[in-house]
């Protein structure tokens, strides 16, 4: 079991089962990013491995982000699959990170060749236990349509399930109609809501892991 309590103090999170898939949802800059990030570097402090698929900062950001929430981090660790379909400024600062290139966030197919390349290296480098973040699922669907994202994500938490690993996916939820959130929502085993809290600051909730829904309360 994966314990996400020391990120975000919910006891739905106590115990989330090897496999799981989550989706994050709120409206933009609303620390979306920021709470998947936050939930592998935990993981990674004990060691745990981790892939970023990510659809706006390039590689090397990717692993240098990682360096500063994880001080003593193994690069072998951290996978990357960057979907941007460029190279970058920071492409040297990759080190030893398992990174990938993909054409666009809308070439699917790239992306999960990445993921499993990602997958066996982290595996191979000793890493038995993972947790995956894919940012944005808001970006893929501007390239392509929700059902074929739904079956992505679908597909892909079924390979996260065989590795043991767990997955966050962030989503915009004022970027798109309530039909496609939806059609989205179903690919998950739950979600955690964020929005902007009256008076400042924000809050969370947790629905679909364990039993009710859970209160809003302050992030």
């Amino acid at each position: 079991m994966y314990d996400l309590t020391s990120v975000l103090e919910f006891d739905a999170l106590s115990e989330v089962r090897p496999g799981s898939s989550i989706l994050i949802s709120g409206p933009a800059m609303s620390g979306k990013e920021r709470l998947a990030y936050d939930i592998l570097a935990d993981g990674m402090r004990n060691e745990d491995g981790a892939v970023v698929v990510t659809t706006g900062d390039g590689a090397g950001s990717v692993v240098e982000e990682f360096r500063s929430l994880v001080p003593d981090l193994d690069d072998s660790q951290l996978g990357v699959i960057d979907c941007r379909g460029e190279g970058g400024a920071n492409e040297d600062a990759i080190g030893n990170a398992h990174a990938h290139h993909v054409s666009s966030p809308g070439d699917l197919t790239g992306i999960g060749i990445g993921i499993t390349k990602a997958l066996e290296g982290l595996h191979n480098a000793g890493n038995e236990r993972g947790r995956l973040a894919l940012v944005s699922l808001s970006t893929m669907l501007t390239y392509t349509d929700k059902k074929t994202v739904f079956k992505f994500c679908h597909v892909l938490s079924s390979r996260l399930d065989s590795a043991g690993y767990i997955g966050v996916f962030t989503i915009d939820s004022g970027a798109h109609d309530d039909q496609t959130l939806q059609v989205i929502k179903q690919a998950f085993d739950g979600m955690i809501d964020v929005r902007d809290a009256e008076g400042g600051g924000r809050e969370a909730r947790v629905l679909g892991l364990a039993g009710e829904p859970t209160d809003w309360q302050k992030i």
